[in-house]
């Protein structure tokens, strides 16, 4: 046996040695790694061979995997094992633990690992009702040495983490070790503590003393061992065991944070107990680190934490490193110790934390006062939140908010005057600065750690400035004045002083990080980058007072509002002059910012569309003919934004000067100043909001009627309308049809005539979307809008423009359908070489379908050049999309005149519907979206049957029918990827891509066809609130993690609209074939969305009727259909099982068959099916409750759930239960009671037989 053994163990430490050589080829490597895995699995010498492989003598490598040999037995063989055996391996492991392992200092830390992974599987399968002095034998080890000590504390922290936090084991094995735990909870508290103070002690007696550094060592090492491991158990033991005794563990915790080699572990267990929910009550004792002694230790280790965490790096190491590193355009002359920068983030998040108990505790029902130094703490906080780390400033970000928005803190005199403060640490903390690739500012250090690239970073700066508006907005509540006088000094200062475009040449790359790099002739000109100097102040400023300007009108009476100062800065701001256009940019969002309170002054309003006018025109003086760079067509853009916004918040007061817009408009139109057709059509909005405030109905319509004059005769032309009505005609138009090189740019009569199309589009949106009636029935009767009554006593309007509408709309359609109709076979051959691609999606769209970021840091200056075929896809596109978006609008403007034209189905149908097998799924998506969907929101009940019945039955068929093949062609592709492996990895990349491409556009078509479905079906009820979270018991809580919180029954209604539809069986029928197939496709979010609130809620509708036998079980069979496919994710199964309960539930009864469909379920458990149909059928037997039942349906559907692709050929592990500890068990009165009850005494330690 021994000779075997010995054999054997050679054998392995080859194959171990082969496997770990970097020499070896992959062949010889897999040979190795089968025959030890073979070997794990099936050789009876695995418990000789892996101990005598353990050995403390033999390479830690080789250790390692004599040490897993034996993890396997355990977890795989165990229930096999003879009792002998079992005891036999327990004590190996225990001798293992006791004299096994080398010195704590020099033991691999992956040995200690493997050895307590070890313990822990035995532990999970005897402990308690086998091993009941496990605890006794694990204290009695400790006194052995610290090698044994720290492998105590990984047993326990592995124990806690496979128990609790991952949850690795049976409901019964995991039940019994945590009650277990809980019992014994107080003595494993004072055992760990005691542990903690002997080796601290040890450690700090020991320390700067010569010759004992080994010994002071082996102390630090227990101690950290001992934090890590407490830290395991603070987050969910009772909430007693962490404030005993006067908060001593906080206590020895804050004294620990000044022990560098010790202060992030204790940092780490504060922030877990910090952290805690639970009742408010047992909360109460963490308000006493808000004395003077805990907080003084916090911030004086952040003091000193701060100091170290940056190196200085000495004048050699600089130029060395500049020496090795040539491509840095800078040597770093200082670097972050991680360490110290880590234990700062983890102080940081112990004082938010701190807040947030705050926050709970005062103004609660437990009546706790406001701390004496809450100032001293909010000091605190503010020194991380004026740190050079962004990452430290966002961090505070949430804790600000807390105590801002705080009903009873947000008014103590503390927290008041913090406010101030708060508004000047903003005025830094707005200001973009910090970039990984840069050193311009100390936060560059810090980003280099904590950012990827310098998009990362900017991604990050982003949301986190976002929050920092939502905090100031907070802050200028309790501030208000303070804010406006803080932001008017800021603006004062931008308007000052001069422009400064930093030095560009230095923003290149570093490392091989986005470049960021701009061109030496923007340089030249002296404009701005996005990272110049006065940008980003410009930029910092204009949030803050966005941020303040909202809302100091909502928190101060207009009679105290700082009306006078207001206007001040309005004029300093529109007499301020700058050719940057970054900056106007920033110049126009204040522009907006102020204009609320310029209403109070209405002189200022024509100086205000001035200064936008002479925007929406801006140009950089250079070559006319040049193409506008992407920061000028920006600044335009926004111009024209701001003056929309401005009519449409505010259209009584720009009502005085409509005649000087109204002229002006007219005076660019006719002047050839370069305008785009969107910037003309935005204008043409504006004026209609603004003529809205007419409240004349003939007035408006008089002004729309001319102001559209000259889109209508264009549109109605005999020759548009023969370009709309024929796609041959039209692709020739458009110039589609011809070959164009870049070098002969088609700035021809194909270009003008696109843009001809484009204009009227557009201008017909802008009217049809904006002209409306007054919002007060009494002023649009006296108008003239108000025509007559709906039977329920509605009132029905008339809008001003649809005269102009019902002129323009037989175009329109037929444009829709001449769209349609040239993805056609003969259609798609008229296209010239050229634009052969013009029907593809757009690059842009394809990165935002594939969720691919854009450049966020795209150079602004670069000028936007398109290529021909991306005009001709961009107008494709616009064109289809303002169509969809027309019809859309009308249905919501003009309301019943919209609904009334005559044959509107017919007309839609026969456009909107034509050709739809050719047109592309990216093309479907804005039909549905801009035009249905608002269709059905808009519809008025009267038009149900004679218009959306109609139309959504066919189409609803017809998705079905399309999407079905779309996901069947995806599915294939998934298995013949699979199956062919190896001929993937040589597929072209662009192949791949357009792969995934197709099948996401496919993902998002289904979700807005479902969606069209949830808005025509679903009325969505509001759920009622769930039970406060934080008084929540934590037990149950933990215990019912696993478990989704879903309602017994759904509690949506059917809309009207559905309610008729279901009047029509086999347009119903389409919409729950719909709904039910597309729990199978592969789209999780759709379906958990469609399982949760469509399917039950349109079936339930039906199932007192007399349905099919075949449908019955075809639904179930789907639901169960989607379980296979989507079960792996446990919010599809929850749901989907919860789905298929209600089902079953309700229709089993009348339906046999679906029992039938439930015995095919693989592994099903006949009896408790059996024992389920009886308790549902025989109104005598007992019922279960409504958790209980969902338990034992899911266990009974449990073989129809799917797995993930990573867990289905991992082979299971099986725990066995033990008898329960919360029941005793009958006493059978056939066993002797002296005979030997064999496992009981198990693990017994007197056991002296065994």
């Amino acid at each position: 046996m021994a000779d075997q053994v010995a054999a054997m163990c050679d054998q392995l430490v080859k194959a171990v040695n082969v496997i770990m050589d970097a020499e070896t080829s992959q062949i010889y490597r897999l040979e190795a790694l089968k025959f030890c895995e073979e070997f794990k699995e099936t050789s009876s010498l695995c418990v000789p061979c892996g101990l005598q492989l353990a050995d403390k003598a033999q390479p830690a490598v080789v250790r390692h995997f004599g040490l897993q040999i034996l993890e396997h037995i355990i977890k795989f063989r165990w229930n096999d094992m003879q009792q002998q055996e079992k005891v036999h391996l327990k004590e190996c492991a225990m001798q293992l633990l006791s004299n096994g392992t080398h010195s704590i200092l020099d033991e691999e830390s992956h040995i200690k690992d493997a050895l307590s992974r070890i313990v822990v599987e035995m532990i999970k399968r005897e402990w308690p009702q086998h091993w009941p002095d496990m605890l006794k034998e694990m204290e009695t080890l400790t006194s052995q040495g610290e090698a044994q000590t720290e492998l105590v504390m990984l047993i326990l922290l592995r124990l806690a983490e496979d128990v609790i936090t991952f949850q690795t084991l049976p409901t019964q094995r995991r039940r019994d070790i945590q009650q277990t735990l809980t019992q014994n909870m107080e003595s494993i508290f004072t055992f760990m503590m005691g542990i903690l103070q002997i080796n601290v002690e040890d450690y700090r007696k020991l320390k700067g003393s010569p010759g004992n550094e080994l010994q002071m060592r082996a102390h630090c090492r227990v101690a950290v061992a001992t934090l890590n491991t407490l830290a395991g158990y603070i987050d969910w033991v009772a909430l007693v065991y962490i404030t005993s005794g006067n908060c001593h563990l906080l206590e020895i915790l804050c004294l620990l944070l000044s022990e560098p080699e010790l202060q992030l572990e204790a940092a780490e267990c504060l922030l877990i107990a910090m952290s805690r929910k639970g009742k408010l009550e047992e909360r109460k004792p963490f308000m006493l680190l808000f004395d003077d002694v805990a907080i003084q230790y916090i911030l004086s280790a952040a003091q000193t934490a701060d100091g170290l965490a940056i190196y200085q790096k000495s004048a050699e190491s600089s130029l060395s490193s500049r020496d090795s590193e040539p491509s840095m355009c800078t040597s770093r002359a200082v670097e972050v110790v991680e360490r110290r920068y880590i234990f700062l983030k983890r102080l940081c998040q112990v004082l938010c934390a701190l807040g947030g108990q705050l926050c709970s505790l005062v103004g609660s029902d437990v009546e706790v006062e406001v701390p004496a130094n809450l100032s001293k703490y909010m000091e605190a906080l503010l020194a991380f939140t004026t740190h050079s780390s962004q990452f430290l400033k966002s961090s505070t970000m949430v804790t600000w908010g807390a105590l801002f928005r705080h009903e009873a803190l947000s008014k103590d005199a503390a927290v008041v005057k913090m406010a101030v403060k708060f508004l000047r640490a903003s005025m830094t903390n707005l200001v973009k600065t910090g970039f990984p690739s840069r050193d311009n500012n100390p936060s560059c250090e810090y980003s280099r750690v904590d950012f990827d690239s310098d998009e990362d970073f900017n991604s990050f700066f982003n949301s986190f400035r976002a929050q920092q508006g939502e905090v100031l907005r907070s802050t200028c509540r309790i501030v208000p004045l303070e804010a406006f006088r803080i932001g008017a000094e800021w603006l004062q200062y931008q308007i000052t002083s001069p422009i400064d475009t930093g030095d560009n040449a230095s923003e290149s790359a570093v490392n091989g990080r986005l470049s960021l790099c701009i061109s030496l002739a923007k340089t030249a000109e002296g404009l701005c980058s996005l990272l110049s100097p006065s940008v980003v102040q410009w930029d910092a400023m204009t949030v803050f007072m966005e941020c303040m300007v909202s809302q100091i009108i909502k928190s101060v009476d207009e009679e105290k509002l700082p009306i006078d100062q207001s206007m001040e800065l309005l004029q300093a701001v529109l007499n301020y002059e700058t050719k940057d256009p970054l900056i106007l940019s920033c110049v126009l969002t204040n522009v907006s910012a102020l204009f609320p309170l310029a209403i109070h002054r209405p002189h200022f309003l024509p100086q205000v569309l001035i200064k936008l006018f002479k925007a929406v025109t801006f140009e950089i003086d250079h070559e006319p003919k040049a193409p506008w760079t992407r920061a000028v067509k920006n600044v335009r853009r926004h111009a024209c934004s701001s003056i929309i916004k401005i009519c449409r918040d505010y259209p009584q007061y720009m009502l005085p000067c409509f005649e000087m817009f109204y002229n002006h408009v007219k005076e660019l139109f006719s002047s050839g100043v370069a305008l785009t057709h969107m910037e003309k059509c935005a204008l043409m909005e504006a004026l209609v909001l603004i003529s809205n405030q007419f409240k004349d109905y003939e007035k408006q319509k008089a002004f729309v009627d001319e102001l559209m004059a000259s889109v209508v005769a264009e549109w109605t032309s005999n020759e548009i309308r023969h370009v709309l009505w024929n796609p041959d005609t039209f692709l020739s138009f458009i110039g589609a049809d011809k070959v164009v090189t870049e070098q002969k740019e088609d700035a021809d009569t194909a270009a003008i005539n696109r843009g001809r199309l484009s204009f009227c589009l557009y201008a017909i949106l802008a009217v049809v979307k904006r002209a409306h009636w007054p919002a007060d029935l009494e002023e649009a009767k006296a108008g003239g809008f108000v025509v007559g009554y709906t039977p329920a006593g509605a009132p029905m309007y008339r809008n001003p423009c649809t005269a102009q509408f019902l002129i323009l709309m037989p175009n329109l359609l037929a444009l829709i359908r001449t769209h349609n109709s040239l993805f056609l076979p003969e259609n798609m051959a008229r296209l010239s070489e050229t634009f052969s691609r013009a029907h593809e999606i757009m690059d842009s769209e394809k990165k935002v379908v594939l969720g691919l970021s854009h450049h966020l840091l795209d150079i602004y200056d670069s000028p936007v050049c398109k290529t021909t075929i991306e005009r001709m896809q961009g107008f494709f596109c616009t064109l289809y999309d303002n169509c969809y978006q027309i019809l859309g609008s009308a249905g919501v403007s003009l309301q019943q005149e919209f609904y009334n034209i005559d044959k509107l189905a017919e007309g839609i149908a026969g456009s909107a519907f034509v050709s739809l097998d050719h047109v592309p799924d990216h093309r479907l998506r804005p039909m549905i979206r801009l035009f249905l969907r608002q269709l059905v929101l808009s519809c008025p009940q009267e038009y149900y049957e004679s218009l959306l019945c109609p139309l959504l039955g066919p189409l609803f068929g017809y998705m079905l029918q399309r999407l079905n093949m779309r996901w069947q062609v995806i599915n294939q592709r998934t298995s013949i990827n699979g199956e062919h492996e190896e001929e993937e990895l040589v597929c072209q990349e662009t192949q791949v891509t357009q792969e995934m491409l197709e099948e996401q556009v496919v993902r998002l078509l289904t979700r807005e066809v479902l969606e069209l479905l949830t808005v025509t079906c679903i009325s969505r009820k509001v759920s009622e609130p769930a039970a406060n979270k934080e008084e929540m018991d934590e037990e149950d809580m933990m215990m019912d993690s696993v478990q989704s919180a879903s309602p017994a029954q759904p509690t949506e209604e059917l809309t009207e609209l559905g309610k008729c539809l279901l009047k029509h069986e086999n347009l119903y029928m389409s919409l729950l074939t719909l709904s039910f197939t597309s729990l199978s496709w592969k789209d999780a979010t759709n379906c958990h969305r469609t399982a949760s609130l469509v399917c039950w809620t349109l079936l339930r509708q039906v199932v007192a009727g007399n349905l099919l036998t075949e449908a019955v079980t075809w639904f179930f069979t789907s639901v169960l259909r989607g379980l296979q496919v989507h079960g792996q994710h446990e919010v599809c199964s929850s749901t989907l099982s919860q789905l298929a309960m209600l089902i079953y539930e309700n229709l089993r009864p009348r339906y046999m068959e679906l029992r039938g469909v439930m015995t095919q379920i693989p592994n099903i458990n006949l009896e408790a099916l059996d024992q389920y149909d009886h308790r549902l059928m025989d109104p005598s037997a007992q019922k279960f409750g409504e958790k209980k039942r969902k338990d034992q349906f899911r266990k009974l559907i449990a073989g129809t759930v799917g797995k993930a692709l990573c867990q289905q050929f991992r082979k299971e592990v099986h725990i066995r239960n033990l008898p329960s500890l919360f029941k005793k068990p009958k006493p059978d009165k056939d066993i002797v009671n002296n005979e030997p009850l064999g496992l009981a005494a198990l693990f017994s330690p007197k056991n002296d037989a065994l």
